[in-house]
């Protein structure tokens, strides 16, 4: 059996925020190591550290102390400007509003990535019409965000996530605001995706989905309290999204999506 490639590898990682005063410790000696490949999810309550920790991943945020390396570099002592361009190449987002600008076409949207890094504009336009047939938007190219469906909307974020064909995708809360047939197809496209080989970690309060990955990391008061291999668990490597599955689990759906149409998923320190 190959060894799989190590791209993110989190050794004894900690953040505590000052607030008048009081220290609070966000994240505790966590230690995590995504493959080439994984798809993982990370759960866990409120306050838990979720967001925190997602952030430091995604370099939008630096750790107290503790090492986080990116393909074997370390990245804990960069400078926000080197953190940005290591972010802007290695690192796609998903966030739970969408986050497209709305007087931009689809196209636009997903292009936007490439021309930060002085992509030339032939390729750029190459890249964008492949990314777009790949997330089934092509038709929706010269769209308005406006003038799509939230589930839409979702697809194409997926796309200008993918479109620099990053090393790690981020997903935060990507299901938070759509309803469960809309969640359904886009947590199907994020399987899809692993499939063809592409990294993923994923955070999510909705438990129909965190099976759907390979691995759940669950988080409580800033620590990792389980790490489960869910292929292992389950006994299979499918990870589609099953549809009686789905119908029993409802409730818990509507609930979650209820919760999580108020959560503002841009505070760091949730």
């Amino acid at each position: 059996m190959t060894n799989k490639k190590t791209l993110i590898n989190i050794s004894k990682l900690n953040k505590i925020y000052h607030t008048d005063g009081t220290a609070t410790n966000a994240l505790k000696d966590i230690d995590i190591t995504i493959t080439q490949g994984d798809y993982v999810t990370i759960q866990g309550p409120s306050g838990g550290g979720k967001s925190t920790l997602l952030s430091i991943i995604g370099l939008l945020d630096k750790p107290t102390s503790g090492d986080y390396q990116i393909s074997g570099v370390s990245v804990t002592k960069l400078s926000e400007s080197q953190m940005a361009k290591v972010r802007n190449r290695e690192i796609g987002f998903i966030f739970q509003d969408f986050n497209l600008i709305g007087d931009m076409t689809v196209s636009q949207n997903v292009e936007l990535p490439l021309i930060y890094r002085g992509i030339a504009k032939a390729t750029r336009q190459a890249k964008v019409i492949e990314v777009l047939k790949r997330v089934n938007m092509s038709e929706r190219a010269k769209h308005l965000p406006n003038q799509l469906s939230g589930g839409q909307q979702q697809r194409v974020a997926v796309a200008r996530a993918l479109v620099g064909n990053p090393t790690l995708l981020l997903a935060d809360e990507p299901t938070g605001n759509l309803d469960s047939v809309n969640g359904d197809s886009v947590m199907q496209l994020l399987s899809e995706l692993n499939e063809q080989g592409v990294t993923i970690c994923m955070v999510t309060h909705d438990s129909r989905y965190a099976h759907l990955s390979k691995r759940t990391i669950n988080l409580f008061d800033g620590q990792v309290v389980d790490n489960t291999d869910n292929e292992q668990k389950n006994g299979t490597s499918n990870n589609k999204v099953d549809d009686r599955e789905v119908a029993e689990l409802m409730p818990n759906a509507i609930t979650s999506s209820a919760s999580s149409l108020v959560k503002n998923t841009s505070t760091v320190g949730a």
